[in-house]
């Protein structure tokens, strides 16, 4: 998962897509110069059941802030170096959820 962008597939629009070569969706993060991957396993989780591409990429596009913020604060955490690819798994999602429930109701995350 380390090539440049454009190489591996990223749509030149920068859209989240699936990526059946390592059954993931991918998304860009520009800010950081990489290409974000969420394994399909991971949506599993997510989406409690078998996914497919079609409802793995609704599901981004319903929660791209949740995705988004997952990936900053996953480099923030491992301190990874700009231009180097991540993966986010179920955990890291699902935290960025939590968190925005949680501000929608007036709580702390």
């Amino acid at each position: 998962m380390n090539s440049p962008s454009g190489v591996d597939g990223t749509p030149a629009d920068g859209a989240a897509h699936w990526r059946a070569d390592i059954a993931s969706l991918a998304f860009p993060v520009p800010e950081h110069g990489a290409i974000c991957a969420v394994h399909r396993g991971a949506f599993r989780t997510l989406l409690g059941t078998e996914p497919v591409p079609e409802a793995c990429i609704g599901y981004y596009e319903r929660h791209t802030d949740a995705f988004r913020a997952a990936a900053h604060a996953k480099i923030l955490r491992k301190r990874i170096p700009p231009g180097t690819n991540l993966h986010l798994t179920s955990r890291d999602i699902a935290r960025k959820l939590l968190e925005a429930d949680q501000i929608e109701r007036g709580e702390r995350p």
